[in-house]
């Protein structure tokens, strides 16, 4: 099956050390689609403009514009693109492996948002939070990935999909948030997978300290 294109350019609105943002950039690449990355300053307070409220009014990135489609929220995106985009890899058509998918698109804006991703904003942005709680959520997070990926190279049905797409970010830069993965073989093993594939854009490595 040929996948289609889009007639221009998506036009990405993003911030390079996000990996919210880097999720979708890596899967446009990866679904090899033109696209334009728009960087919003958020330390300048871009994000809360009126014309940046006018695409996602809550003010977050990433957001796309895909001709005349407007959408906001990483999971959301994915599921878009694939919807729209591919052939069904990403983002399997029949029931069950759709519901699993999305099982680990929860666990993205669950545990993975409240751990991982947590406990790295607190340190590269210098935050005086606990860093118990989101350490914690990690741990069981990675506890669960690393008891699957025992028997199976990618999270769902033994191929990438959405659910990779989706959980890599933040996990490969999780020691920013100074979470060792050195306890988790097959996590890295994982994550060598997905660097693997086709087309893999690489996220940026953080510089610790940034202004809130």
């Amino acid at each position: 099956m040929t996948a289609p294109k889009p007639q221009q350019p998506i036009r990405l609105h993003t911030l390079d050390i996000s990996g919210h943002c880097h999720r979708v950039e890596m899967f446009l690449a990866m679904l090899d689609l033109p696209y334009e990355l728009v960087t919003v300053d958020m330390m300048k307070g871009a994000h809360k403009r009126p014309e940046f409220l006018a695409l996602n009014p809550f003010g977050q990135v990433p957001v796309i514009e895909d001709g005349d489609v407007v959408l906001a929220d990483s999971n959301a995106i994915l599921v878009y693109l694939e919807s729209k985009y591919g052939t069904g890899q990403w983002l399997p058509r029949d029931p069950l492996g759709a519901a699993r998918v999305q099982r680990w698109l929860s666990a993205a804006a669950g545990l993975l948002a409240f751990g991982p991703a947590a406990a790295r904003a607190a340190v590269i942005f210098k935050r005086p939070d606990d860093p118990a709680p989101a350490l914690a959520r990690a741990t069981r997070l990675l506890d669960v990935m690393e008891l699957e990926l025992k028997d199976s190279p990618f999270l769902v049905n033994g191929q990438p999909t959405l659910a990779d797409v989706a959980l890599y970010s933040y996990v490969a830069r999780a020691p920013e948030g100074n979470i060792s993965l050195e306890p988790y073989p097959n996590v890295r093993a994982w994550l060598a997978r997905i660097e693997a594939l086709p087309r893999f854009v690489p996220m940026v490595v953080t510089k610790v300290g940034l202004a809130a």
